[in-house]
């Protein structure tokens, strides 16, 4: 674990939100079956990270109640009750789009479910996220979000908007937009309900 990396989960602890590193995604899955036990109801906000390390296989395959936004044949009315489930949820798994390495997660959503369940709601909070995430302070988590986080999903969500064809924020007010929160995180009132799990590697957005 390079120095980088120690500052950041030092500085989320003074802020009272759980650090953990872990290397692999096998790892990674080992950390979350030691600490959401067997039988918990299970929800996760839109997240490639989640993805890309084979998480969301392994909360279908585990043996939690998986409220799954992605299961196939759901209407947007079934898609839009899990969202308001998931404020009920004992254990929500996202990502976040920047941490900083004094301990801030900074995030921008579209409807706002995510970062709503992350600020208040579910009992805990996993945010996974690779170490690519770690920006310097909080301008730089800005630039990341304009620069990288919101051109990528764009582009993944196959929206028309300028950012998706030029790459970098143009702050537009296309109907096609998908930037509408920008959220902070810092000081926690509830320690240890937000668990940040950084993964080695390029993770995500």
């Amino acid at each position: 674990m390079d120095s980088r990396i120690e500052k950041t989960l030092a500085q989320l602890e003074k802020n009272r939100i759980t650090g953990h590193f872990v290397e692999t995604p096998e790892a990674l899955h080992r950390l979350i079956a030691s600490l959401v036990p067997e039988g918990a109801t299970v929800s996760v906000g839109g997240s490639m990270t989640l993805f890309e390390t084979g998480t969301i296989d392994f909360l279908r395959n585990g043996t939690y109640e998986f409220w799954d936004r992605y299961a196939e044949g759901l209407t947007p009315e079934d898609t839009k009750a899990l969202y308001r489930k998931s404020f009920s949820a004992d254990a929500y798994f996202s990502s976040v789009n920047a941490i900083t390495e004094d301990g801030w997660l900074y995030n921008i959503d579209g409807l706002g479910n995510r970062v709503a369940s992350i600020i208040y709601g579910p009992d805990k909070v996993f945010l996974i996220a690779g170490t690519n995430k770690i920006v310097k302070d909080m301008e730089a988590a800005e630039i990341r979000l304009r620069h990288k986080a919101a051109p990528a999903n764009a582009v993944r969500l196959n929206r028309n908007t300028p950012c998706a064809k030029t790459g970098v924020c143009m702050d537009c007010k296309h109907k096609d937009r998908i930037c509408s929160a920008y959220v902070k995180i810092g000081w926690q009132f509830d320690p240890n309900r937000i668990h940040v799990i950084l993964i080695n590697g390029n993770f995500g957005y």
